[in-house]
């Protein structure tokens, strides 16, 4: 208990440091630039303070469990011993062992998404703004998909030891050919939708599975094939986004051309 309230107290200290420009740029600004009194000054010192126990605690919450946890669960499930047996000597990794791990990594992109709570903002200003036309479970289930295949296939990578250019390189190029067919109104959510998965849940189990698998694969280094993951979970859900709403416009359409035939019938 002595050795967490140390360890708490450093990273409350240094959470302060990491608050403190942020403070002072927007009192400066307020009293400076616009001339005006804080207003709510009480409750903002409350809220700040809040926030800043917050963040330290869910800092010390990512170094004592979430990092742990998943750079154990990379570890264990990419044990060569767990996927070709203890007699085993293995010199390359056979992609098609590792089924387990790409299960995993899309249960871990997918579960880590859907409570990843920048992604739970965006989809409940986007259901307010859209007058209900955007649901917010839909939106949350479709990016959890896009970070679910994406973690999945940045899993593949880092067992294949194949280019993080090439898998990129072809991910922006279907973006950009799906922005120019897809509806306008949405193109613009998918792209914020994919920033929402680089967040404070997401990246923490997600790092730590790239950088443990990277150290248990044979034949790959952690400094050069354990990263890239998140990449993986930024480009997907723009993909899946613009595909959803891709697919809705051309149903729609054909019901109203269904309906049309009909009515010319």
């Amino acid at each position: 208990m002595v050795e967490f309230l140390y360890d708490f107290s450093k990273i409350l200290l240094a959470t302060c440091r990491d608050v403190l420009p942020i403070i002072i740029l927007i009192t400066c600004f307020q009293l400076l630039v616009l001339r005006q009194p804080i207003p709510h000054l009480r409750r903002l010192i409350v809220g700040g303070v809040y926030v800043v126990i917050g963040l330290a605690l869910f800092l010390a919450g990512l170094e004592k469990a979430l990092f742990p946890l998943g750079k154990i669960m990379a570890t264990q499930l990419s044990d060569p011993v767990f996927i070709y047996g203890s007699d085993a000597v293995v010199t390359q990794a056979d992609w098609k062992a590792y089924g387990w791990v790409y299960l995993f990594a899309a249960m871990i992109g997918f579960a880590t998404t859907i409570a990843e709570p920048s992604l739970i903002a965006v989809a409940f200003k986007a259901s307010e703004v859209s007058a209900g036309t955007i649901k917010q479970w839909g939106l949350r289930i479709t990016v959890a998909v896009g970070v679910a295949f994406g973690i999945s296939l940045g899993t593949f990578r880092i067992v294949t030891g194949t280019p993080l250019y090439i898998y990129i390189l072809v991910g922006y190029i279907i973006v950009i050919v799906q922005t120019i067919f897809a509806p306008k109104s949405i193109i613009a959510l998918a792209y914020d939708s994919g920033g929402v998965t680089t967040s404070t849940v997401t990246v923490p189990l997600v790092a730590a599975l790239g950088l443990g698998l990277a150290a248990t694969v044979p034949g790959r280094n952690p400094a050069l094939d354990g990263f890239g993951l998140i990449a993986f979970a930024s480009l997907c859900p723009i993909i899946t986004v613009m595909g959803y709403a891709q697919c809705m416009q051309w149903l729609g359409q054909r019901k109203i051309k269904t309906m049309e035939k009909k009515n010319a019938l």
